[in-house]
């Protein structure tokens, strides 16, 4: 199963963790992918339900354009064009060279630790 983790850190530890992962890379460790927030609310501004919505679709229905996604979700295509940009930035979302969407992932994992690592 193929995943994507998503990560909020502060700064201090976000620079940590890039560390690890560097030097896990030069080690040769297969780490999956990682994309870091530093905070929730730019997390969920990133990820909304809609956006994870239009994911999951994809992920059940891959090979549909953008204007077919809209017609299929019963939403306006502009709004939609622009989820699939951002998600696409994000690589949640991959289209090929003829406009078809698919999802590279089944699982998004998501970290958000309530307390400071001691």
């Amino acid at each position: 199963m193929s995943r994507i983790e998503f990560e909020v850190l502060k700064p201090q530890a976000a620079l940590e963790a890039f560390t690890d992962t560097w030097r896990r890379t030069q080690a040769g460790d297969d780490i999956p992918p990682r994309i870091v927030f530093g905070s929730l609310h730019a997390l969920f501004s990133a990820i909304t339900e809609k956006r994870l919505e239009l994911v999951r679709f994809v992920a059940a229905h891959p090979g549909l354009n953008t204007h077919a996604l809209a017609e299929q979700l019963s939403r306006n295509y502009k709004n939609v064009h622009t989820d699939v940009a951002r998600l696409m930035e994000l690589e949640l979302l991959e289209k090929d060279s003829r406009g078809r969407l698919s999802a590279p992932f089944d699982e998004i994992v998501i970290h958000a630790a309530v307390r400071d690592a001691a």
